[in-house]
């Protein structure tokens, strides 16, 4: 995949449509799942929980089932014509040993529809973008207790869903401040910084940044590992070109200062506007990013305004 493109916007949501919960990468918690399959049945949605979700790998208990199980999981609920949207109850690890299993073309014929998830499911928000053009919603999931916990996150995803116009300029809950001022254009894009690291070398990942609005954010990372996966990043080209970069979450991380000086060292030789602190990711009260709109960010105001809305 070259450069960052508009992509196909799904259509928004409507009281009423039937949205498939799938799980490709972790296991998923059952009192965690049924809490969030209440929040999407008091939106008036029709959850269904596709079989797979509850299962466990016999081996590698780090998996909701085998790759095979998880990917046909996955295209069951994409390609019911009864499905408006798919949402993912957690990430955890396993969507990049699935993504090749897929029938791509199957699921490109069964048409555009709404996807949402974050962290491991980064690897299928690029393979999303990559095979079937399509606009993704970089968002909290089901069963997620980030999700369940957080009016402000579960808002933000209902008006992304309803009334994507509401939300066209997202602007950071966490008073997100310039690491580089300026403003930008460009197209979404991005998501958790290991996977994106990972992905390179993939014959279907992108093969650059350019043009991009980039968003990153991780979990979980000591300081000298974000370091490496941007180096990585950076001695391959992928960074040359970017527009401007949306920091968000880093949960779980070294204390933060010491992180924002190294997100500098790293970035700020790029020369592009970058806000930090926007607040999509692992955080509570998370934003929800469509990937593959057209929008400019304003990393002063901290502010990213969309062309329109994220889904049609």
């Amino acid at each position: 995949m070259t450069s960052p493109t508009p992509l196909t916007r799904p259509a928004r949501l409507a009281p009423g449509a039937r949205v498939a919960v799938v799980a490709p990468s972790g296991p998923v918690p059952e009192d965690r799942l049924e809490a969030g399959l209440d929040i999407l049945r008091g939106w008036d949605l029709e959850p269904v929980v596709e079989p797979q979700v509850r299962s466990v790998h016999g081996q590698f208990d780090y998996l909701a089932g085998g790759d095979a199980e998880r990917a046909a999981g996955l295209q069951r609920a994409w390609c019911d014509p009864s499905v408006d949207a798919v949402l993912c109850a957690r990430g955890g690890y396993g969507a990049q040993r699935m993504a090749d299993l897929l029938d791509w073309d199957a699921m490109r014929a069964a048409g555009p529809k709404v996807f949402v998830g974050y962290s491991d499911i980064t690897a299928l928000h690029e393979t999303f973008a990559a095979r079937l053009g399509l606009v993704t919603l970089h968002g909290p999931m089901v069963a997620a207790a980030d999700f369940l916990k957080s009016a402000r996150a579960q808002d933000h995803l209902k008006a992304t869903l309803f009334a994507p116009e509401t939300v066209q300029t997202i602007t950071s809950v966490d008073g997100g401040r310039p690491l580089v001022g300026g403003t930008a254009r460009g197209v979404t894009l991005g998501g958790c910084l290991c996977l994106l690291a990972a992905d390179l070398g993939n014959p279907h990942a992108r093969s650059s940044a350019a043009g991009g609005l980039l968003c990153l954010e991780d979990t979980g990372e000591e300081t000298y590992r974000i370091d490496r996966y941007l180096t990585q990043l950076l001695r391959a080209g992928w960074l040359d070109g970017v527009s401007g970069i949306l920091l968000g979450s880093w949960a779980e991380c070294d204390a933060y200062d010491g992180l924002r000086a190294l997100l500098a060292d790293r970035l700020g030789g790029l020369g592009v506007p970058i806000v930090e602190e926007f607040g999509f990711g692992h955080c509570e009260g998370a934003l929800t990013i469509p990937f593959g709109v057209t929008g400019e960010l304003d990393a002063d105001a901290g502010t990213l305004s969309l062309d329109v809305p994220a889904l049609a």
